[in-house]
């Protein structure tokens, strides 16, 4: 058997999932070329600015601390952006490792295999970067290895179950038929038909680290202050909505709110389903 037809079939986007991707590609844009866009040191104060109104050369105006909000967003899109990336990058990797094996080994391993993600699915991907952050020290890296392990579970569910799937297939037996071994089958066929499922997946859980690394730099655990991160602006423009400048606040949070809402959009439309943003802080189903 020479050519194989992938099990999940990519579905279109649509006009809506391409607005999406169009705010998400703005973003990473935005945030690679934010130094050029604003220069200003994003963590300069000049408390005789502070939250003083929009002028030339700071659009946005300045935070309690007289920094400009402008410099701060777009040098916040990085840790913001790149912290979910290495959250799905290692579960997504970790996760369909250990369920690709699972599913292909079987027996024992596969009752052992799913036994440990029940446990670790029982805990809150919050709650375990706190903990951790707790033990080791706060920080992103801290956050972002927590995350990674709490969401394992998830992805590795669900291509568990579809692997299985996948596994009984007459090519599959093909392929053993002609000798071929298991890891160049895994590796060769079997991954790359899994591939929308697992890409349609990671999208969606983009969003969700997003929203639980913004919540670990929010409660002082995660990125920290002076640092820029849409999570420590939250919090940092507490002070400044009690006192009617709320600026620092809504534009992080607004930005938080917008990508999340654009890669469950855009995950929703890969995985074949119609887009829920409603859905945004509920795991239960698509994850």
């Amino acid at each position: 058997m020479t050519a194989l037809t992938a099990t999940y079939r990519t579905p279109r986007t649509g006009p809506l999932g391409a607005v999406a991707a169009t705010v998400i590609v703005a973003a990473v844009v935005l945030a690679a070329i934010g130094p050029a866009l604003s220069p200003v040191d994003p963590n300069a104060s000049d408390f005789a600015q502070a939250y003083g109104a929009p002028g030339p050369g700071h659009p946005l105006g300045y935070d309690g601390q007289g920094r400009d909000l402008l410099a701060r967003l777009l040098t916040g899109a990085r840790t913001s952006l790149l912290g979910p990336l290495w959250v799905v990058a290692l579960s997504v990797t970790a996760g369909t490792a250990v369920a690709i094996a699972a599913a292909w080994l079987g027996g024992w391993l596969d009752s052992v295999v799913s036994a440990v993600l029940e446990v670790v699915f029982a805990f809150p991907g919050v709650l375990l970067a706190m903990l951790v952050a707790a033990v080791f020290g706060p920080g992103l890296t801290s956050a972002v290895l927590a995350l990674a392990v709490a969401y394992v579970p998830y992805i590795a569910r669900l291509v568990r179950g579809a692997a299985l799937v996948e596994r009984r297939k007459p090519y599959i037996q093909a392929l053993e038929v002609q000798g071929l071994g298991a890891v160049a089958i895994c590796l060769r066929h079997l991954v790359p038909n899994l591939m929308p499922l697992i890409a349609a997946q990671a999208t969606l859980f983009f969003g969700y680290a997003m929203v639980d690394l913004a919540i670990v730099s929010f409660f002082g655990l995660g990125v920290q202050p002076p640092g820029a991160d849409w999570g420590v602006m939250v919090a940092g423009g507490q002070s400044g909505v009690l006192q009617g400048y709320p600026a620092e606040s809504l534009l992080a949070g607004g930005c938080i709110v917008l990508l999340v809402v654009a890669f469950n959009v855009l995950g929703e439309r890969l995985s074949g389903g119609r887009p829920r943003p409603w859905r945004l802080f509920r795991r239960g189903g698509t994850a």
